[in-house]
């Protein structure tokens, strides 16, 4: 196979692979070009996450449908929903509008903070996952306002590579009362608003090179192998938990920021 196609279907099949995994989509695309050489532009690792949004929106049409046409009837559950996710997402957004060239020109390029964000959040999650919590809500549909906004500050921590999007608000989640299954279920939806917002940002600032410096065919291919890759994982991930929690991310973030600070160690 052709390099140039290799590299961003290996790239486009991690995303879709990692980004709803408490595991860091951006910290594994990343380790992936600094240690294996699949490298693509910044803007390449935000704009082919446009897959995974596709994947949630595939996957949970009907309710996302159900949602808009409550909304639209004016139904209380389906403004209050409406109301958490925004809640949810509005740290997290406004900090990465203000930090965007610092995030992307700056911690980006550190793989030894990815490799302690991931060994550091692996056993977090870890002792989390084992604390014997008793879970006061179940229904992401009832979530009150002020458990939403938690959730979102937590979010807030995902803007650092390596840490997760998807681990911080699983994390908050737990911690103020949540059940495994309708934490990792809360992020899903909450992560439309930002990565959507993320592509559009990312897209405008950087049309000129997307649509004359050739790399059309690239996110092109990542796109999709994200899609597909996106929906497996969304459509069988809630009952993966249910049944085993997330000690299996805990110990896979572990092994590879482990993994990673041992072989940057001498290079430090």
């Amino acid at each position: 196979m052709d390099q140039g196609i290799f590299v961003p279907l290996v790239l486009g099949i991690l995303e879709g692979l990692t980004e709803f995994l408490p595991v860091s989509s951006t910290g594994h695309l990343l380790l992936a070009g600094h240690f294996f050489g699949l490298t693509q532009p910044a803007v390449f690792v935000v704009l082919i996450q446009l897959g995974a949004i596709l994947a949630i929106i595939t996957v949970y049409f009907a309710k996302l449908f159900e949602l808009l046409r409550d909304a639209l009837q004016g139904k209380k559950g389906a403004w209050l929903f409406a109301l958490n996710v925004a809640l949810a997402s509005a740290p997290a957004a406004l900090v990465g509008v203000l930090a965007h060239d610092f995030i992307q020109q700056v911690v980006y390029e550190s793989p030894m903070t990815i490799c302690v964000m991931l060994l550091a959040g692996g056993i977090i999650l870890m002792i989390v996952d084992k604390l014997p919590l008793k879970p006061r809500y179940t229904d992401i549909y009832t979530y009150p306002w002020h458990l939403s906004l938690i959730i979102g500050l937590f979010q807030m921590l995902a803007l650092i590579p390596g840490v997760s999007r998807s681990g911080a608000t699983i994390v908050g989640s737990l911690l103020f009362g949540t059940d495994k299954r309708s934490a990792a279920e809360f992020t899903f939806f909450i992560a439309l608003p930002i990565m959507a917002g993320a592509f559009v940002y990312d897209f405008y600032k950087n049309k000129d090179m997307i649509l004359n410096g050739g790399l059309g065919l690239d996110i092109l291919i990542g796109f999709v192998a994200a899609f597909i890759v996106g929906t497996i994982v969304v459509r069988y991930l809630l009952d993966f938990v249910s049944r085993h929690g997330f000690r299996y991310f805990a110990w896979w973030r572990i092994a590879v920021g482990g993994l990673g600070l041992i072989v940057l160690w001498p290079m430090g």
